[in-house]
């Protein structure tokens, strides 16, 4: 398939009738700069803002109006994508604090232009050195299924201003200062708050009710929710961002900050102390690279899991041909989930935190490898996951992460996925600090066993002292003769991996644009248990076919994943796509 076939994009609306679940055009959020008038190759004009957004410049998608905006304003004031990535990231901490953070963690993965490199940085959460593999069994030896979940003990040591910090370090332009400033300004100055985060907060005021920091942040004096239209307003937020902005990262995890953070932990009965905060490190790491029909696929590697099994299951899908085939078909959805349920049973068998465990990365991404797991699929026969490998224990990740994709003019690309892991992460705020602090440690496996539920992991990723738990984010660039074109990821738990393989499928094998890839119906298998979920506009007639065929599906209902990305055309365009399926906004100059 030639680069210009690809390259060849069908720009159409979304369809109401595909996408049932758009929530509201994100462009109501954001300023809506005017056009140059100027029209690209794509047959959009330049300079737009909305769900969709193309420019000659530089492009960023993101869950948040505002904090899309953030990052187009520091790629005009003459920031690299990096610079931008990192607004954008402590943006997200104020407009959408269900996942955007600096209590958590997560990874991004980079295209340097002006070095020709791929890179990419691990700033997931720790555990603290208290943490034991026992941490969550209770004197019975079951399991506190709470434990690692709610509240302080759940809490790990936290990444994001780390790794943000080292990645300016390392590839920022702009000073420190100018990235930190508009969160400040947003926190301090209030945001007036649309549907979806009105209705996110008012459906989050009881838990926060044990939290009186969370309550007092979030909710009005009296304990009620705000409205749509009420402005939020975060001056303890815009306080630990100024102290950050002034200080660096030493401000988070070695300052006033870490002073507030230790004494509610000593309070509460969490774990973190001064010294897992002075001790924590992000990391640089080689990305996982793999190739799919002459494509790239260049992702995250461990602790993610999410770049091991994309390039696994693309592998294990390289040996069949999709050539006359369509994207929703019934033997495409067969083909697929039968390579999410090999991909899936490595994930929990073999990943984990490689500074404590060997993986056999080189084994699981190698094109023979893929061709054994090949031999095990078929167009007529559906695999029973258990006969695959024995049940073991695994854990429920959260949907609430969020992604956000950047390019600028000189070619860089930033692909980013963080967390708090449940929405809004474990509840828990130090008092005077403004920030949700994650719930990461239920992340970790608790004991090898029995397979339950949604889940993750086995003894690859027991919990150990300073470990970072296993994680499904999948920041991921594709790209051709060396060159990036696509920057995606998404949100989603264990689905996230899964999204970006139907994402990569449908613009490599199905010649889809973009916003026609992302827009597409999603669907999730991960080995245990054997069942498959479907998005709501799945089509019918496919659903039953692989009801026949032997499957066991979930009914088709609710959405999957988030996945804002960015595209590079070869004239030099950049288009930016939100995902609709949520508060998406894309911007484009």
């Amino acid at each position: 398939m030639s680069m210009e076939t690809v390259m060849k994009i069908r720009f159409k609306l979304f369809a109401t009738a595909l996408l049932p679940f758009v929530l509201f055009a994100a462009c109501s959020l954001v300023p809506q700069p005017e056009g140059d008038g100027t029209v690209s190759s794509t047959g959009r004009e330049l300079g737009s803002v909305g769900q969709i957004a193309v420019g000659s410049s530089g492009a960023v998608a993101s869950v948040d109006g505002f904090a899309t905006q953030v990052g187009i304003e520091v790629l005009k004031d003459g920031g690299n994508a990096m610079d931008a990535a990192i607004a954008v990231g402590f943006a997200l901490a104020v407009t959408h604090p269900a996942a955007g953070n600096i209590g958590g963690g997560g990874f991004m993965t980079i295209y340097v232009s002006d070095e020709d490199r791929y890179t990419t940085f691990d700033f997931r959460e720790k555990a603290p050195l208290a943490a034991t593999a026992d941490l969550y069994l209770l004197e019975d030896g079951t399991e506190d299924r709470r434990g690692g979940h709610v509240g302080w003990p759940a809490i790990g040591v936290p990444g994001t201003v780390a790794g943000f910090a080292k990645v300016h370090e390392e590839l920022g332009s702009l000073p420190w200062q100018r990235l930190v400033r508009p969160a400040i300004q947003l926190a301090r100055d209030g945001i007036v708050l649309g549907p979806y985060l009105a209705r996110s907060l008012e459906g989050a005021a009881r838990s926060f009710e044990p939290y009186p920091a969370s309550q007092k942040a979030f909710m009005r004096a009296n304990g009620t929710p705000y409205a749509a239209g009420e402005k939020l307003i975060q001056p303890d937020l815009a306080w630990s961002l100024e102290q950050i902005a002034d200080k660096g990262a030493p401000a988070f995890y070695e300052g006033e900050i870490a002073d507030r953070l230790v004494a509610a932990m000593v309070e509460n009965g969490g774990l973190i102390t001064l010294e897992d905060l002075a001790a924590y490190e992000a990391k640089e790491r080689q990305p996982i690279r793999g190739t799919y029909r002459g494509f790239d696929i260049i992702s995250m590697g461990p602790p993610s899991s999410g770049g091991v099994a994309l390039v696994e299951m693309l592998n294990i899908l390289e040996n069949f041909d999709f050539e006359g085939y369509e994207a929703n078909d019934t033997e495409v959805a067969h083909l697929m989930i039968e390579a999410m349920r090999q991909g899936y049973l490595d994930r929990a068998t073999y990943l984990g935190d490689m500074d404590f465990i060997e993986v056999p990365i080189d084994r699981l991404t190698s094109k023979d490898y893929a061709a054994e797991k090949a031999t095990l699929v078929s167009l007529g026969v559906v695999r029973n996951s258990e006969e695959l490998g024995e049940a073991i224990i695994t854990h429920p990740e959260s949907p609430e992460t969020t992604h956000y994709s950047v390019v600028d003019a000189a070619g860089n690309v930033v692909s980013t996925t963080y967390t708090i892991e449940q929405g809004y992460g474990s509840k828990a705020m130090a008092p005077g600090t403004g920030f949700l602090l994650n719930n990461e440690m239920g992340d970790f496996n608790t004991w090898p066993g029995v397979t339950r539920g949604s889940s993750i992991g086995t003894e690859p990723n027991l919990i150990a002292p300073g470990k970072r738990m296993l994680s499904s984010m999948t920041p991921t660039l594709v790209a051709r003769n060396g060159e990036p074109i696509m920057a995606i990821g998404s949100p989603g738990g264990k689905t996230i991996i899964n999204t970006v393989l139907r994402i990569v499928v449908n613009v490599i094998d199905f010649e889809m644009g973009l916003e026609d890839a992302i827009a597409a119906p999603r669907f999730h298998h991960q080995w245990l248990p054997d069942r498959t979920s479907f998005e709501r506009n799945f089509p019918q007639q496919s659903f039953d076919a692989l009801i026949k065929m032997g499957h066991v599906l979930s009914d088709r209902r609710g959405i999957q994943g988030d996945a804002h990305s960015v595209f590079i055309f070869s004239d030099g365009a950049r288009m930016a796509v939100a995902d609709p399926r949520r508060n998406g906004a894309a911007a484009a100059y």
